[in-house]
C-alpha cells in the first residue's frame, strides 16, 4: 500500500507546475512521513529519524529542531542520542555537529559483552565458542575473498609473530593474533560476523588473555598453526588451512594453565 502511495505522489511531483511550490512540499513532507513509517516502532524516534534520513550522514539538525519535529522533549531527545551514542550509531563533535555513523554492530556486542564478563567471567568460556564456530562455518566463503595484498599482509604478520617470539626479549605477539584472525575475516561485508568476532577481541582482552604466554613451547605451537593456515590460504588449499585452523582452536581450549 505504502509502495502504491509512493509512486503516486512521484509521479505528482515529476508532473504538478512549478508554480504550486507550497503543494509540492507538502507532498515531499507526507512523502518523508511514510518512509518514516515503514521504520520500525520498536525503536526510539531519534533512531527511527537517524533511519529514515541518509543525509544524516552529513549532519544533524540541531537539537531543538528535532525536538520540535519528532515532537519530543530536549531531555528525551538528549537521552535517546546518548543511546545512539554508546551503540555507536552517532558521532558528537564540538565544532561539527552530530552525524550519522556506518552502521557497525561491534558496538553493541562490546557493551553487552562487557556486561556479562563484569556478572559472570565464565560467559568468556561460551562466547568463545560461539566464536570459534562462526570462524569455522566462514572460512571458506571468507578465504576466497582476500586479496593478494591481504595474502602478503597475513605473511607479514606471521613474520612479525615469529620475530617477537624468538627475539630478546620474548614478546607475546597478541595484536598479532588479533590482526590475523580479523584480517582472514575482514573481506565477508557481513556487519554482525565482524561485529562478533571484534566483540571477542575485547572480551579476550578484558579477560587477561592477551598478557597471558602458556610457555613457550605453547606459544610456538600456535603459530606454528597460524603458519599453516596462511600458507593454506596463500596456496589456495583451503581444506588444509581450515583443518589448522580447527587445530589450532582445540590447542586453545587445553591450553596448558
Amino acid at each position: 500500500m505504502f509502495d502504491q502511495n509512493l509512486e503516486g505522489l512521484e509521479f505528482f511531483l515529476d508532473n504538478f507546475p512549478a508554480s504550486s511550490y507550497n503543494l509540492i512540499n507538502l507532498i515531499n513532507r507526507i512523502t518523508k512521513m511514510i518512509l518514516r513509517e515503514r521504520v520500525s516502532p520498536k525503536i526510539s524516534e531519534f533512531l527511527r529519524y537517524l533511519a529514515s534520513h541518509p543525509e544524516a550522514e552529513n549532519s544533524l539538525p540541531s537539537l531543538n529542531e528535532l525536538s520540535r519535529e519528532l515532537g519530543i522533549s530536549i531531555a528525551g531527545l538528549r537521552e535517546q542520542l546518548e543511546v545512539a551514542r554508546a551503540l555507536g550509531l552517532v558521532e558528537v563533535r564540538p565544532r561539527t555537529g552530530t552525524r550519522r555513523l556506518a552502521y557497525s554492530f561491534a558496538p553493541a556486542v562490546k557493551q553487552s559483552l562487557a556486561y556479562a564478563l563484569a556478572l559472570n567471567i565464565s560467559h568468556f568460556e561460551k562466547y568463545s565458542e560461539l566464536r570459534n564456530h562462526i570462524e569455522t562455518a566462514y572460512w571458506d566463503e571468507a578465504v576466497k575473498l582476500l586479496t593478494e595484498e591481504d595474502k602478503q599482509d597475513l605473511k607479514n604478520i606471521i613474520a612479525r609473530a615469529f620475530d617477537k617470539l624468538r627475539g630478546t626479549p620474548i614478546q607475546v605477539p597478541h595484536e598479532e593474533h588479533r590482526k590475523l584472525h580479523l584480517l582472514i575475516y575482514s573481506r565477508l561485508n557481513n556487519p554482525f560476523v565482524s561485529g562478533l568476532l571484534e566483540g571477542y577481541w575485547e572480551a579476550y582482552e578484558s579477560v587477561g588473555l592477551n598478557m597471558y604466554a602458556g610457555g613457550m613451547d605453547y606459544l610456538e605451537e600456535v603459530w606454528g598453526y597460524h603458519q599453516k593456515m596462511v600458507e593454506g590460504i596463500c596456496s589456495e588449499n583451503y581444506a588444509a588451512g581450515r583443518q589448522a585452523l580447527i587445530t589450532h582452536i582445540d590447542l586453545f581450549a587445553h591450553r596448558p594453565l
